[in-house]
């Protein structure tokens, strides 16, 4: 496997223990990021047995913690939660274009970033999201209506997230504008954009591929959390 295809398959560990590292818990070989940041567990490529005990040790009995990746054998001391689809994708080539009505979003703004995704579940944003990267979004009436943002930045590569727009304002384009604002910060910076969406999420899958993104790689996101001892 690529040294790419590795980081764009792993994105979290990849992310904790590079640009991210920052924001990064970190026991033995293994990361998470600070729970007020993300819910995500970065896991070595073939992770250990001592990696496992690690990971236990670090999300903490009664604790939660995602990652996404292609299927990996889970050991006893950990217990699935859930497990669903994802679909990464790559965007074009020069594909950015920064829009004239985004506004940057910064740590006053959000108490209405945390309600428009709490309205419109695009996946997960927490008080300290933000500190991943660039937020951008559009208002009306001063009401914050749509935004996008970066998240996991990999050497070479950040990806877009938290693309979602208020149900009333839904078929406006908004979306697809701020995706590609995003993208141009991202592009602008000598990085290159992808996202993930879920396997099953028709309307995103369409408006992807819709802005001529193209599937990369096809994962899941997994949902554990320690075993009772």
């Amino acid at each position: 496997m690529s040294t790419t295809s590795a980081m764009l398959t792993n994105p979290a560990y990849y992310a904790l223990t590079g640009p991210h590292a920052r924001l990064a818990e970190v026991q033995g070989r293994v990361r998470r990021y600070q729970t007020q940041v993300a819910p995500f567990l970065g896991l070595p490529e073939e992770p250990t047995e001592q990696d496992w005990a690690d990971a236990v040790e670090l999300v903490g009995v009664g604790n939660s913690v995602a990652f996404k990746r292609p299927d990996l054998p889970l050991p006893d001391s950990v217990k699935l939660v859930q497990k669903f689809g994802l679909v990464q994708f790559s965007a074009p080539e020069a594909f950015g274009a920064e829009d004239p009505e985004a506004v940057e979003l910064g740590p006053g703004d959000v108490p209405e970033m945390v309600a428009l995704v709490a309205l419109t579940d695009p996946g997960p944003f927490r008080v300290r999201t933000i500190e991943c990267g660039r937020y951008v979004g559009l208002r009306r009436g001063g009401e914050l209506v749509a935004m996008a943002g970066e998240r996991y930045h990999l050497p070479g590569f950040v990806e877009i997230s938290g693309v979602c727009t208020h149900p009333a304002y839904r078929g406006q384009g908004l979306a697809g504008r701020l995706v590609r604002d995003v993208a141009f910060g991202i592009e602008k910076a000598g990085a290159h954009p992808f996202l993930h969406t879920g396997a099953t999420n028709a309307s995103a899958i369409r408006l992807y591929e819709g802005l001529g993104f193209s599937v990369s790689n096809r994962m899941s996101v997994t949902i554990i959390e320690p075993a009772a001892r």
